[in-house]
């Protein structure tokens, strides 16, 4: 199975939340994104994991598939995290 867990520094949240009648459990809003999913998971001492997952849209999914692409998208993030940008007239592309 895949590693789940990829942060073993855990925070315990403050408070305690019990499941209300219909057995749902409301999580603080500081913890939940929008759009997010979550994939569930537990272990035999009952404990559970929520593991946020996100949904990459078909049209942008081709991305993630070619390693040449998002290798330069990664680039170009690392460069303007370093400061390398520069100015561009759109009307001269």
């Amino acid at each position: 199975m895949t590693t789940i867990i990829k942060d073993e520094e855990l925070t315990r949240i403050p408070g305690s939340v019990k499941p209300d009648s219909k057995k749902r459990v409301v999580l603080p809003s500081f913890l939940v994104g929008e759009d997010i999913t979550y994939h569930i998971y537990s272990n035999s001492v009952g404990q559970i994991v929520l593991d946020p997952q996100v949904t990459v849209s078909a049209s942008e999914a081709w991305l993630f598939k070619n390693p040449d692409a998002i290798a330069s998208v990664r680039r170009g993030l690392a460069e303007a995290a370093q400061g390398k940008v520069s100015k561009v007239d759109i009307s001269t592309l």
